[in-house]
């Protein structure tokens, strides 16, 4: 049944939607707008973020502030520390100025604690001692040298290397003054066995019992007395004053009787044959002869006084004008 003047209005879906009050759901998601679960969750994230973000800061801060103190902290006790030191060391400068012996006992207790703690360690060496060793390797000698060498070593018990050096050095010295080598190395052999530090009673030192206290200015080229003790100034010099025995005297056994100090003597105790006995061997060695060196040695104590200490054989003045060997 229809009434007048009344037109029947159709269901629309939208108009429903439309009709529905804000608390409704959304018209497209179906979620309610702006408080959806997705929305929250996003929220939520943000804000952990940004507290994450502030506590890093802080924590960042904090090592910042605990890393300035610390520095400064090192700094301060640095520096008192070295105003300490200071006035330590000043004092002590003063000290040692006002009292030599401190000071004196100072670096001495100072040098041997160095010198205990060089020692004490393995790798402590001085490898330039070899260039003050008096030795040669005898194989870089030539071979009628080297024999010499090897058979002095085995007649007087001592080393090869050291022997072949003063066979070596009376060869250059003999060569320039013009006497026999066997001949230095024979008065070498008696007068000390080559015992380089050898002393006789009356003060006759070294290889060839040179008397240091009479031929002292002798060494002075040398560095002075002590270098008596060192084999090849010592084959120098003794070489020089047997040059002045022989050219005083006229004669090679006159010469000896000189240099073992029984130039006013009737008689040289056998020096001079036992010299020229132990050359003829020598020379016997340096001709490839085979000479027993298992004999008696040829070195025996000095019974009178070796290069010329006597003062009435007047060498002293004799060998001043010696040239230099």
């Amino acid at each position: 049944m229809r009434w007048a003047g009344h037109r029947p209005q159709h269901f629309n879906p939208a108009n429903a939607y439309s009709e529905c009050p804000a608390s409704s759901l959304d018209r497209t998601s179906g979620k309610h707008p702006g408080g959806g679960p997705s929305n929250q969750g996003n929220s939520l994230t943000e804000h952990l973020d940004t507290r994450g973000r502030s506590a890093l800061q802080r924590v960042r801060r904090s090592l910042s502030h605990v890393g300035s103190d610390i520095a400064q902290g090192f700094f301060d006790v640095s520096h008192n520390g070295f105003a300490v030191l200071g006035v330590v060391v000043a004092f002590v400068v003063i000290t040692l100025t006002a009292r030599p012996d401190l000071r004196e006992a100072a670096e001495n207790q100072l040098m041997a604690l160095l010198v205990e703690r060089q020692e004490g360690n393995p790798a402590f060496g001085e490898p330039a001692a070899v260039n003050r060793a008096t030795a040669l390797n005898p194989s870089d000698l030539p071979k009628p040298q080297a024999a010499l060498a090897h058979w002095l070593s085995r007649k007087y018990g001592v080393a090869p290397e050291p022997v072949a050096a003063l066979v070596a050095a009376a060869h250059e010295v003999g060569k320039r003054v013009e006497i026999d080598p066997t001949l230095i190395l024979a008065i070498m052999a008696v007068e000390s066995g080559f015992n380089p530090f050898a002393q006789s009673p009356m003060g006759a030192q070294g290889l060839m019992q040179v008397m240091t206290s009479v031929h002292h200015q002798k060494y002075t080229p040398f560095g002075g007395k002590l270098a008596a003790f060192d084999p090849v100034t010592n084959l120098r010099v003794g070489v020089r004053v047997l040059q002045a025995c022989i050219e005083r005297a006229g004669s090679l056994e006159g010469g000896l009787k000189f240099y073992v100090g029984a130039a006013n003597l009737q008689d040289d105790n056998g020096y001079a044959n036992k010299v020229l006995a132990e050359r003829a061997r020598l020379q016997q060695v340096i001709e490839g002869k085979t000479v027993p060196a298992s004999g008696p040695s040829a070195f025996k104590e000095p019974v009178l006084r070796p290069a010329s200490a006597a003062g009435s054989g007047g060498l002293e003045t004799a060998d001043s004008g010696a040239p230099t060997s």
